[in-house]
């Protein structure tokens, strides 16, 4: 089974977007550097934060996230981001009205469930869970194996929060991951079993 990780970028304060669902200056490293990240080259980052990312994002199989996110960004047009080969999407709801079946998008209800879709069509690769309410929930349900965190160098104060709504204690590693980038501190902990 693939590792399930929780990632996001995230304000200094612990949010990934602001209270309007923006996320602001929270991807300025993702457009401010010279090396580009993915194949058209809308995503330009530091050396230091490509070598870290590049190899991450080639290891994702899938990804996880919530129907908010799903329809923010309205389905990624039946076209999963990144390259990425399946999106699993937490819903109580169906899929949209003419949604393509064919989508590589596939809708369940409950994380558990996610979870297992998600590493079945991921086999050794790594399962990607969207910070947020669903990936607070996959962490309260025992089975985030790590957390990455690209931190920015903002202050929101109020906002959608990294861990959504858990509210209880969760322990985290020491960091195995530390690295400075341009406008990011990359982040990586493995979660205490």
């Amino acid at each position: 089974m693939g590792t399930v990780v929780m990632y996001s970028s995230v304000s200094v304060d612990g949010f990934i977007a602001d209270a309007g669902d923006q996320p602001g200056p929270l991807f300025e490293w993702l457009v401010s550097g010279d090396v580009p990240l993915d194949a058209d080259g809308g995503v330009r980052v530091s050396q230091t934060s490509y070598d870290y990312v590049r190899p991450y994002w080639d290891r994702i199989g899938v990804t996880i996230c919530g129907r908010r996110v799903f329809d923010l960004t309205d389905g990624w047009d039946g076209k999963p981001p990144g390259g990425i080969a399946h999106v699993v999407v937490v819903t109580h709801r169906p899929p949209p009205d003419g949604w393509d079946p064919a989508a590589p998008f596939h809708f369940v209800d409950g994380v558990e469930a996610a979870v297992a879709r998600a590493q079945e069509l991921a086999g050794d690769r790594l399962v990607e869970v969207a910070a947020g309410d669903v990936g607070g929930q996959v962490l309260a349900a025992g089975l985030v194996d790590e957390v990455r965190m690209d931190v920015a160098p903002v202050v929101f104060g109020s906002g959608k929060r990294y861990f959504g709504s858990i509210d209880a204690q969760h322990l985290l590693e020491d960091p195995d991951v530390v690295i400075r980038g341009d406008r990011v501190l990359h982040l990586r902990y493995r979660v205490r079993r």
